[in-house]
């Protein structure tokens, strides 16, 4: 017994299956990305940082932190080009999605190494004078990073 008559049957098949299951995905990712409020994190509003329950500790740290008058979270962790800033917020926010949805992450939440580096030229930018002074002094073989000494300047613990 023979399946599909010819070709053309086989491949109207699979492209009605293929543009079901690409339906499928972008509805369900549609629903997703408004339910979960998915155009507030295109902002730099600090308080959408704690929409996920395990960052309000960090949210409430800020607000307590030394640098909550003069930078936001997108300040400090994302590039301060247009299109490194709203990639860094596209990974971070499937990986952050997936891990929530998951529930595999590490509590408490910790920075990934990419993340960290984004963070530490982000110091070095708005602190640039006084960074170059210090690694540059005499007794550095080499520059030291900012979070290894400061690593609660921005979430005060």
């Amino acid at each position: 017994m023979k399946l599909f008559e010819s070709t053309g049957q086989f491949v109207t098949y699979a492209v009605v299956l293929m543009l079901i299951g690409t339906g499928i995905v972008l509805g369900v990712g549609s629903y997703t990305f408004v339910y979960a409020q998915g155009f507030s994190y295109m902002s730099d509003d600090a308080a959408v940082c704690a929409n996920c329950h395990i960052m309000q500790d960090h949210y409430d740290a800020w607000i307590k932190g030394s640098h909550h008058a003069v930078a936001t979270c997108n300040d400090c962790h994302t590039p301060h080009d247009f299109l490194g800033k709203y990639l860094m917020k596209a990974i971070n926010g499937f990986n952050h999605s997936f891990a929530f949805t998951t529930g595999y992450f590490h509590e408490p939440i910790q920075i990934n190494e990419m993340n960290r580096r984004v963070t530490e030229q982000t110091c070095r930018e708005c602190h640039a004078d006084m960074v170059h002074a210090i690694d540059f002094a005499p007794y550095h073989v080499e520059p030291m990073d900012c979070i290894r000494c400061h690593d609660s300047v921005g979430h005060m613990r």
